[in-house]
């Protein structure tokens, strides 16, 4: 009896360690995501430190304004998309409710805004006819969300499941961060 008693002790005293190693990697990987989302006025506020000059000489090469004929202007435009983007982006990879599919549209179209940006500084990127290129994600997302949405709400018309354990049950779990991303590619 002793030795039975021995080993569970052994079990539980294994099973204590690893969840506080999974509870300080929680914690941890909360930190840091925390501080990033707290961290976004002082990455917005960077444009400041570009000179107000049409051509901006970087490590990387010079950058020449030529639709706001300054590198300050064009720098305070890229921030405005960029941080909605990584903020999107954060949220879409912790959110835990069955809609975050959703998130998607955004991140594609901050996406597309950026890439408009940095491609041709001679033509406004906010022009409605650039929602042509979100029609096909829209078209996937949105019918998907809507299928799940009428399951969930079929299986609680049949069952007595709350919508935290329905919520639950529709949501895809990798492991991982890099499970999370492969996922979506």
């Amino acid at each position: 009896m002793d030795k039975l008693q021995h080993k569970s002790t052994k079990v539980k005293s294994r099973n204590l360690g690893t969840d506080k190693r999974a509870y300080n990697r929680k914690i941890l990987i909360g930190s840091i995501i925390a501080t990033l989302v707290a961290g976004t006025p002082f990455v917005f506020y960077m444009h400041e430190y570009v000179p107000d000059t049409k051509e901006w000489d970087t490590i990387f090469g010079v950058y020449n304004s030529k639709l706001y004929e300054s590198a300050n202007v064009a720098m305070w435009v890229l921030m405005m998309k960029i941080i909605p983007l990584i903020l999107t982006l954060i949220w879409f990879f912790t959110c835990k409710h069955w809609w975050y599919h959703a998130l998607l549209v955004p991140i594609v179209m901050f996406s597309f805004q950026i890439a408009s940006a940095i491609k041709s500084d001679t033509e406004p990127m906010d022009e409605s006819s650039h929602i042509v290129y979100l029609l096909p994600i829209m078209a996937i997302v949105f019918p998907s969300i809507y299928l799940i949405r009428a399951k969930m709400f079929n299986k609680v018309n049949d069952h007595d499941k709350t919508m935290e354990e329905l919520e639950e049950e529709f949501m895809i779990k990798p492991k991982t961060f890099w499970g999370k991303v492969k996922q979506y590619f």
